[in-house]
């Protein structure tokens, strides 16, 4: 069994809005009630439509946004509390690569100095010649040359600069990666040899990935275990294998009918949801998925339904489910 490396508790993360009604206080439900696990040396998928929570939840474990309510135990450290100085020495131990490449790099600092900065910050070099050794090392890491240090963010292409964020994300040796969407603002070519790159590296510094997608091909490839997000929670967990094989969930049904096929003679069913998503301002009440479902009944609009284990380590939140006689809350 590997040890659990990082758990999520009841998270919840809203964003006061103004209200109409005086007096009366209004939130963006964006990540609203999410449990989950990941095991040290996996990579957990998180998948879902865009403004679903994915990177919201991302960014609350990291602490880049404070969550409400809830837990984020790391290595059994609960830091969901901490303040800004409690949480310097766990930035060692969680970073982050960002989704846009263009946008989370400062342009006024050389790539250098970009990657120099956290190994500056928690002083994990002795003097200069060994910090340009360690930012060296890290930019072949990546595949980039020793000349590129010298540059700017600007002289590079998207998927240099990825592998820029990446070996940023690197240099204080972390635990946990938190990936949102590294891979959606770039090329197709691009794509496959970041994501390689990634698989790469988590076997060469044994690194556990939080990787976040709306592209369920993408997160097929790379991911261990899937999570599937819908308006702030997760509608099906589970292995990567049961959950393409055997998707429980009508919302994660409907996601992977969208998935193209690449042989042109297989057909697969296509399954349209009707209606769009729903306000997180205002969510439905009892299952959130109820005014899309196609497979909707009666009392899927009053009632939230429980989350069951259909199969070992298969987890859904669906009131189709109800038989199964071992539910988990």
């Amino acid at each position: 069994m590997k040890e659990e490396l990082l758990q999520v508790n009841n998270l919840k993360i809203y964003y006061p809005v103004s209200s109409k009604q005086i007096g009366k206080k209004e939130y963006v439900k964006a990540v609203d009630d999410v449990s989950f696990r990941v095991k040290r040396g996996e990579v957990f998928g998180i998948v879902g439509e865009s403004g679903c929570g994915k990177s919201t939840l991302g960014r609350g474990i990291c602490k880049l946004e404070e969550p409400d309510f809830g837990k984020v135990l790391l290595e059994g450290e609960d830091i969901s509390k901490y303040n800004s100085r409690q949480m310097q020495p766990v930035r060692k131990k969680v970073q982050m690569i960002f989704q846009d490449p263009y946008a989370s790099l400062n342009p006024r600092m050389s790539v250098y100095d970009i990657i120099a900065e956290p190994l500056i910050i928690h002083r994990l070099t002795r003097n200069q010649d060994e910090l340009k050794e360690r930012v060296y090392g890290l930019l072949k890491k990546v595949g980039l040359d020793e000349y590129h240090a010298r540059r700017y963010p600007h002289e590079f292409s998207g998927g240099q600069r990825q592998r820029i964020g990446i070996a940023r994300a690197l240099a204080v040796e972390p635990r946990l990666i938190i990936a949102d969407e590294p891979v959606s603002a770039l090329d197709v070519s691009i794509q496959a040899q970041v994501l390689n790159l990634l698989n790469q590296l988590k076997k060469e510094f044994s690194l556990t990935y939080l990787f976040i997608a709306h592209d369920l091909s993408v997160v097929e490839h790379i991911s261990d275990r899937v999570g599937v997000m819908y308006l702030g929670n997760f509608v099906e967990e589970g292995p990567k294998e049961m959950l393409y094989c055997n998707p429980l969930h009508p919302y994660t049904q409907a996601l992977l009918s969208a998935v193209p096929v690449p042989d042109p003679l297989k057909k697969r069913e296509r399954i349209i949801l009707e209606g769009n998503i729903p306000s997180a301002l205002n969510p439905p009440a009892g299952c959130k998925f109820h005014s899309r479902c196609p497979r909707c009944m009666e009392h899927c609009s009053s009632q939230v339904p429980k989350q069951y284990e259909v199969e070992p380590g298969h987890f859904v939140s669906c009131h189709l489910y109800e038989g199964n006689n071992k539910f988990i809350k």
